[in-house]
């Protein structure tokens, strides 16, 4: 019998695809990170944050973390299943600590009222570093913390604008206005590497290579260390700071409901900040 050519290479490709080998050389689909986060795991994180007394209830929701969550790729699909569980938990412990309204002895525990502001309120100053020519501010605005980063400051306002397509420095108050656009601009600082600070993602991906200067202030991998790049000039070399236990209570609570472990480095206590 004879066998034509275009045959020969309809078999040789069906071999590759059923065999073993084949399958494994196939790219494996991500698994989306709803399926990770369903809504009702998301209400479990945030139990309070629709109630009255949070002045952002009803803004932060769902599907607002969803639809961001897809303009940044890399989150919660970088890694293994536990990887990708204790990045997404440790994006939303930040955010939660920084938006908390929680207290020692609120209903259902302080680490469970993540979410529960959306701008800062009574402001110290309007946070313009005028000294910063690349991003000069708008006269009039403030740039104080808004969304669930508490994005500060024209240098961050305004690069955070240009990447995500809104105007950081003329119109500031999106963030507080917006709720797709206030989870966006918390995942973008946190996908964003600063240098010399790494990237929040490639801490908790285990992409983060220290160098020799990271070695020397004790800046290991962590959550302790994204504590660091978030907010370590005002919280980190402070042994058993408040602040930073009540960024660790949230992301123990959240890997818990994950079912994953936190991992090692949980605070900054000896860690000189950047």
């Amino acid at each position: 019998m004879t066998t034509s050519f275009s045959t020969l290479i309809f078999v040789s490709f069906a071999l590759l695809f059923s065999s073993p080998f084949g399958a494994e050389a196939r790219p494996k689909p991500n698994i989306p990170i709803s399926s990770l986060v369903t809504k009702t795991l998301f209400d479990s994180f945030f139990l309070h944050k629709d109630d009255a007394a949070c002045p952002a209830k009803d803004f932060y929701t769902y599907h607002s973390f969803i639809r961001a969550s897809k303009s940044f790729p890399a989150f919660g699909t970088t890694g293994c299943l536990a990887t990708r569980k204790r990045e997404i938990a440790a994006f939303l412990a930040q955010v939660s600590h920084e938006t908390t309204g929680g207290w020692a002895t609120a209903p259902d525990g302080p680490f469970a009222w993540g979410l529960c502001f959306k701008e800062e309120i009574s402001p110290q100053s309007n946070y313009c570093d005028s000294t910063n020519t690349q991003w000069p501010c708008f006269p009039g605005k403030s740039y104080k913390g808004r969304g669930p980063i508490q994005l500060s400051w024209n240098y961050n306002y305004g690069p955070a604008g240009k990447a995500l397509g809104f105007d950081g420095l003329r119109n500031p108050e999106i963030v507080a206005n917006n709720s797709e656009i206030a989870f966006k601009t918390g995942l973008w600082f946190w996908m964003t590497e600063q240098k010399p600070k790494p990237s929040c993602h490639d801490v908790m991906v285990e992409k983060y290579v220290p160098t020799e200067a990271d070695i020397a202030a004790n800046r290991t991998s962590g959550y302790g260390l994204v504590t660091n790049i978030i907010n370590g000039g005002l919280e980190c070399g402070i042994p058993g700071d408040a602040r930073v236990n009540d960024r660790i209570g949230f992301f123990e609570r959240y890997t818990k409901l994950f079912n994953v472990d936190t991992g090692p480095n949980l605070d900054c206590a000896y860690q000189k900040p950047f």
